[in-house]
């Protein structure tokens, strides 16, 4: 009876329906939001609002790749054989070389008089001397058909690093936009945050395309950067917090199955029918500008009002939100909801510092920060790697961003059976296995195959780890906690161009070391406490509490305990 007891009064708190039908006398947010309908109109028009965001964030993110990719295929321009044929041309002043990846020299060309060489019919040897090229050089159009940064200004031979270096100031950017964001978010409210991202972003982009040289370029990209996820992340934490807890794991990863996934495909072929890396840059930057409708559209956080003290002004949302979904708000509840927040004011204020104090969540706290890690240098390096893969760039691109959806759809609905910890730790060891193997297939459609599988399950170990890293953190220090989570990903992805850029020195490389990182997350998702079907912890105790319990091999769904009369319930039931 004591079991079936504990599941009758779960169940009303969830339904926050009555504050009679709930033992003790405190109502958090979660339970008043919950009665003011869990999932309704109101919280099916902010799921469809977010999708402008999702864009933007694969446009901000993903559009540096189509606006600098120079083709790999590419030699030395001769101003006096532009008569000849691109083919002839080549056999003509490029010397062979069998250890380069297409057979020829992509850096260099024989010294001649090219015009008393085609006069007298002479054909170069591997004698004739040979020197760097002198007058740029000419990319095989068939796979890049539009120019980029790297082909118009030279982004290959002695400055190929250049497009690895622009993208890891563009990460850099992301860092000093986390902060900054996130200060505008705790001052200022989400969505200023959200329509400032944006804007920057706007105006970044615009910007761009008066750049004359990689220095100002790269200042553009810097600034670019800043809007880089928090574009995204705050309008995304917003609708998280106007969601009851029993789909809150649907509302973190179906958005991103259905809108990131549709921004990352129609990317490409937008980039193939602006034709210039300029137009390129404008199409996706000024699509950002409507962020700026977003006040209009969408509410502020009740979480972030009160946490201002703004509570008249929050509670006035939540009642909003029943009215909506035809759901009404009982006044006791809101009376009883007061009274908890006046006890809670005390223990509001604690810095995130206080994690670093503690070494049970010292520990968890770290290995989340290496966790998210280990997750953007494989997510990031996997999809910098396309262009190695001898397969059709802008092809492959879809292909691999398709596999966002069915990867975040499983998600959406496994995550809380299996749990986090091991489908984190699975999701990375497929992840691993097929990276290496990308190194050992050759190229073309089996090297494309193996990275769909790689990104497939990495998509999940990101999504999961976002997700996982807010459940673990005591309410007073989640928002920073998150935030620098997320700061420690951009510091992650200013390396991962550079890995990708080994491939120079060594094709296989960069997926060998892809590999072992993604081999490293595994290892570490395994010192960290599972919180699937477990409240969040509200204070230190909590957290400290949920990692002494935690058990290596905690699978949700086998987690089973008998009760008086034969039956079973989910173990989870038993944390209230």
């Amino acid at each position: 009876m004591e079991d079936t007891t504990v599941t009758e009064k779960r169940s009303a708190k969830e339904r926050g329906a009555d504050i009679n039908d709930i033992t003790n006398n405190e109502v958090d947010y979660d339970q008043l939001l919950s009665s003011a309908g869990k999932f309704g109109r109101y919280q099916w028009f902010l799921f469809f609002s977010t999708c402008p965001f999702y864009i933007f964030s694969t446009f901000s993110y993903f559009s540096q790749m189509f606006m600098t990719e120079p083709s790999p295929n590419h030699w030395c321009w001769i101003p006096e054989l532009a008569n000849l044929t691109e083919l002839g041309r080549r056999n003509l002043a490029i010397p062979r070389d069998e250890s380069a990846r297409f057979g020829y020299s992509q850096c260099k060309a024989y010294i001649a008089n090219w015009s008393a060489v085609l006069i007298s019919g002479i054909t170069p040897n591997e004698s004739w001397p040979t020197e760097k090229c002198q007058h740029g050089w000419e990319f095989n159009k068939t796979e890049i058909p539009y120019p980029t940064v790297s082909s118009e200004w030279g982004w290959v031979c002695d400055k190929d690093s250049y497009q690895a270096t622009a993208q890891s100031i563009f990460f850099l950017g992301s860092i000093v936009g986390g902060f900054l964001i996130g200060w505008v978010a705790d001052r200022f409210g989400r969505i200023p945050a959200a329509v400032s991202a944006n804007m920057i972003g706007c105006v970044a982009g615009v910007v761009t395309i008066f750049a004359r040289n990689f220095i100002e370029f790269s200042v553009c990209r810097f600034l670019m950067g800043m809007s880089y996820d928090n574009c995204l992340m705050m309008i995304y934490l917003l609708v998280l917090e106007y969601v009851a807890p029993k789909y809150r794991t649907i509302i973190a990863n179906m958005p991103f199955a259905i809108f990131f996934t549709l921004g990352l495909t129609i990317l490409p072929w937008i980039s193939l029918a602006c034709g210039h890396w300029k137009t390129i840059s404008l199409a996706t930057s000024i699509p950002m500008a409507l962020s700026l409708l977003t006040p209009l559209l969408v509410p502020e956080s009740p979480r972030w009002l009160l946490s201002k003290g703004r509570i008249d002004e929050a509670i006035y949302k939540i009642v909003n939100i029943g009215r909506v979904n035809k759901k009404e708000v009982p006044s006791k509840l809101i009376e009883q909801f007061r009274l908890s927040l006046s006890r809670e004011k005390k223990i509001k204020n604690v810095s995130c510092i206080e994690l670093l104090k503690r070494p049970s969540l010292r520990k968890i706290f770290i290995c989340m920060c290496l966790v998210y890690m280990s997750c953007m240098i494989v997510y990031d390096a996997l999809v910098r790697s396309i262009g190695s893969l001898g397969f059709d760039f802008f092809l492959s691109f879809s292909f691999l961003s398709l596999t966002e959806l069915p990867s975040l759809v499983i998600v959406s609905f496994v995550l809380d059976l299996i749990g986090r910890k091991w489908l984190s730790i699975i999701s990375f060891i497929v992840s691993c296995i097929f990276s290496v193997t990308i190194a050992f297939v050759g190229g073309g459609l089996p090297s494309v195959l193996c990275a769909i599988a790689a990104r497939f399950f990495v998509n999940m170990a990101c999504n999961t780890a976002i997700q996982w890293g807010a459940e673990m953190l005591p309410t007073s220090v989640r928002g920073s906690g998150a935030s620098i989570i997320h700061i420690c990903g951009y510091v992650a992805t200013v390396i991962s161009p550079y890995i990708v850029y080994l491939e120079n020195f060594i094709t296989w490389l960069p997926f060998v070391i892809v590999g072992a990182i993604a081999a490293l997350g595994a290892v570490l998702s395994l010192a960290l406490p599972e919180t699937a079907g477990r409240d969040m912890p509200q204070t230190f105790e909590d957290a400290d509490e949920l990692v002494r319990n935690q058990k290596l091999f905690d699978v949700p769904f086998l987690q089973r305990k008998k009760v008086v009369d034969g039956g079973y319930v989910n173990s989870s039931f038993q944390s209230n």
